[in-house]
């Protein structure tokens, strides 16, 4: 009888060290799932796929992310896309990219149906972007300090022919001179919409479409008289441009800023991670790293990895 009382208390001791060892095990997976979505150490990482647009800077910061992410530990693949904003969209709900380096005004005028809703000041235009990436499941981190905006430049030699300074003095004298840009001027509100909104010059009519890489080239070949860049890039400085002056503040609060899918925003490792990164880049360093890609031909990726270094994010 003692035996058979030992045994069984022995069996139940058994019984109980199972059901905790079970009960330790559920409770590991249970908090591993739920550290999943909220980010916690240790935890799998989410894979992200970055999409970037067809144009150098894009390029750039997709692999700015891409490589400080993958030193964090997270996969991360990239994936080239066409250079209209509604080519990324799709990718987003097709599952195609979860992730991509924005600008706050020209998403927010994207989103919204070309309102007219961005202003200069970034804090008001990433308020109202918000609300806009939600109704498509995405979110945003935090807005980075570096912009990058429209900017319409001329020759040195044209502009000082015509006295051109400013997009007023353009609207003043430049109604016939060609403008040369990438195909979606035509509807960005911050190019041919915003000029004959702000200034009331309509050059719509002498529009050429050029892809992004080839309108510093056309307009040093003359074949355009007024060129669509971006205020980030390095070949205005180089070729001596003369970069026209917005004073009437048709150009709106254009930070990078990083977009992705809702459930990406909510892991905080990634949230930290992507954060840490966006506080390095700035207009400066976005100047600098475009002369490398567009004036010295320098691989995006061995640019990323420089800018990356040299800031101790890898």
């Amino acid at each position: 009888m003692k035996r058979s009382v030992r045994l069984v208390a022995i069996g139940m001791i058994a019984i109980v060290a199972i059901a905790a060892c079970s009960s330790d095990k559920k409770a590991t997976t249970t908090t591993g799932s739920s550290s999943s979505s909220s980010g916690s150490s240790g935890a799998a990482k989410p894979s992200l796929t970055i999409g970037s647009q067809d144009f150098g800077e894009s390029a750039i910061l997709a692999e700015i992310y891409k490589q400080g992410l993958t030193a964090k530990g997270f996969k991360v693949d990239t994936q080239k896309l066409g250079g209209f904003r509604d080519l990324e969209i799709k990718a987003f709900d097709g599952g195609t990219i979860n992730f991509a380096p924005e600008y706050a005004a020209s998403m927010l005028e994207f989103l919204n149906g070309k309102k007219g809703e961005a202003t200069s000041d970034v804090t008001e235009t990433v308020g109202k972007l918000k609300p806009q990436l939600d109704t498509k499941g995405l979110a945003s981190l935090d807005v980075t300090d570096a912009v990058d905006t429209n900017a319409l430049v001329m020759t040195k030699a044209k502009a000082d022919q015509l006295g051109i300074k400013s997009l007023s003095d353009l609207a003043a004298k430049g109604a016939n001179l060609k403008l040369g840009g990438p195909a979606d001027c035509e509807t960005n509100a911050f190019c041919i919409p915003g000029l004959k909104k702000v200034y009331n010059l309509d050059l719509s009519g002498s529009f050429q479409a050029l892809e992004t890489s080839a309108v510093a080239p056309a307009l040093d070949a003359g074949s355009i008289d007024i060129a669509l860049l971006f205020s980030t890039d390095g070949r205005i400085a180089a070729n001596n441009y003369v970069l026209l002056q917005d004073d009437k503040h048709m150009l709106a609060a254009d930070n990078i800023i990083p977009v992705m899918k809702k459930e990406l925003a909510s892991n905080s490792d990634l949230a930290s991670a992507v954060n840490a990164i966006g506080k390095k880049i700035t207009t400066q360093s976005l100047i600098d790293m475009n002369k490398r890609f567009d004036v010295d031909k320098e691989d995006a990726a061995v640019i990323a990895k420089d800018f990356l270094t040299q800031n101790n994010l890898i």
